[in-house]
């Protein structure tokens, strides 16, 4: 997906970039970028792949080779970022997070009066952070281009600046789907997609953008240059799932709506009795692990790992070019705890279960290793879309997710048309989908924590966020 970071100070501040951006790398795996700003030299830039190392490790040199008084960085599941414009506006340095789901149409009406062009990808693709810059460049000022952009992106697009006189601007998408924050210490500000990202670095917490809302920031102040919007529909999942344990959005921590989110399930399993007696409850690690610990803690049965993820020289994502490799991969990181296991009644919480290939392959391993029963419990509701506003997902299609297959398994095309009720465990049809995701990968029982639920854990109204890979609502 992506995350961003930026600090403008009154003294060099690259290292502390380094540090901040290096925070987000839990966001994306594929591309990472830094520029920075001095004022003897002017905008730099760097930009490298982390497929197989890390930020840290391609970065480590940056603070040889570039220095600046303000600075920015990103991390990246796709094309390559920040990038360096020189326009009528200016030159600067640019990076989004996001999708732009009308990139072809925006892209064509640009060159159809603009008498430009783009620098194009293979297969003819253009970098969409590119194409941000030639929407914005369009205006006579960075706030009319912005305003621009987020209004006729489709889509979403959190936008990052670093301007040639050390000034950063920030736009939060127009739906504030992805969360900006702002810090601020005695030298200056810092912005971030994380805020723990600028508190570690000494920040104290400003405030958090709204939605649409633009700021420009300099060392001495921040200027609002659009007023934030009324209408917010902010990724629900990003609590769930991607956000880290120790950020905070909206005012909601994400390890504590985490707790809550497994008390909730723990609570309806109680009420349904639908487990019997469990000898530990685990989260599949590690963002289900506090889900888990919020289940175990109403529950009563005791929190255990009955086995462990081996993240000394796997501590990233890292997909081998085949399937084979990538199910070696899995195995071998992780390592079983047999006295944990055997002959016991285990119950796991999962964050979500999108493709179900990782949990078929846990589930076999712990049967191997003598476990007695498995129940698996999701933490979000059932996944019957895939995301169109964010890449947290690499779906390809909608039948790419284990809901969707399922349901073609029982019903065909035909099913397709109840999703609502196949999403709804109190539904007979929702009691078939569990059942038979539940017979499919041999778990005892199978639930999936309910849309009121996660939206109770979270504690926003419900007008405010969106859920839309599981409902299909916008």
């Amino acid at each position: 997906m992506g995350g961003f970071f930026g600090i403008t100070s009154k003294q060099d501040c690259l290292l502390d970039v380094f540090f901040g951006t290096d925070y987000h790398s839990h966001l994306g795996t594929s591309r990472a970028g830094m520029a920075a700003f001095d004022p003897e030299i002017g905008l730099q830039r760097e930009i490298h792949s982390i497929d197989n190392a890390p930020f840290r490790t391609r970065f480590a040199h940056v603070l040889e080779s570039m220095k600046g008084t303000a600075a920015i960085g990103c991390i990246s599941d796709g094309e390559p970022q920040p990038l360096l414009i020189r326009s009528n506006l200016g030159t600067y340095a640019i990076c989004i997070i996001g999708v732009i789901n009308n990139a072809e149409a925006l892209i064509n009406q640009y060159l159809s009066f603009s008498g430009g062009h783009f620098n194009a990808m293979t297969s003819g693709k253009i970098n969409p952070t590119e194409l941000v810059a030639a929407l914005i460049d369009q205006k006579s000022s960075f706030a009319e281009g912005l305003r621009f952009a987020q209004k006729v992106i489709e889509g979403t697009a959190n936008i990052l600046l670093l301007c040639d006189d050390g000034s950063i601007i920030v736009a939060r998408d127009r739906v504030g789907r992805l969360p900006v924050l702002i810090g601020k210490r005695e030298d200056g500000y810092a912005v971030a997609f994380e805020s723990f990202a600028y508190v570690k670095l000494d920040f104290e917490d400003e405030r958090e953008l709204g939605p649409a809302e633009i700021v420009r920031i300099t060392p001495d102040g921040i200027e609002q240059l659009a007023k934030p919007g009324k209408e917010m529909r902010m990724c629900a999942f990003l609590w769930s799932y991607y956000g880290y344990p120790t950020s905070t959005y909206e005012g909601v921590n994400v390890e504590e709506m985490r707790y809550r989110n497994g008390e909730i399930m723990a609570e309806h399993d109680e009420k349904v009795g639908n487990t019997g007696e469990l000898d530990y409850v685990s989260g599949v690690p590690d963002s289900g692990t506090p889900h888990a610990i919020g289940y175990a803690n109403r529950s009563h049965a005791p929190f255990a790992r009955p086995y462990i993820k081996y993240t000394p020289t796997w501590s990233r994502s890292f997909m081998p070019g085949n399937q084979s490799d990538r199910r070696k991969t899995a195995k071998m990181k992780q390592i079983a705890i047999h006295q944990l296991i055997k002959d016991k009644n285990l119950l796991f919480v999962d964050d979500s279960i999108v493709r179900g290939t990782q949990l078929q392959e846990t589930v076999d391993f712990l049967y191997a290793h003598g476990a007695k029963s498995v129940h698996m419990r999701s933490a979000c509701p059932p996944i019957m879309y895939g995301c169109k506003y964010l890449n947290f997902s690499r779906n390809t299609s909608d039948m790419d997710l284990i809901t969707r297959r399922v349901i073609m398994e029982l019903e065909g095309p035909e099913g397709f048309k109840y999703l609502e009720e196949y999403a709804d465990g109190n539904t007979e049809r929702g009691k078939k989908l569990r059942k038979a995701i539940a017979d499919k990968f041999n778990f005892s029982s199978l639930e999936f924590q309910s849309l009121e639920g996660v939206v109770k854990a979270i504690g926003l109204e419900p007008c405010k966020l969106c859920t839309y890979c599981w409902t299909g609502k916008e």
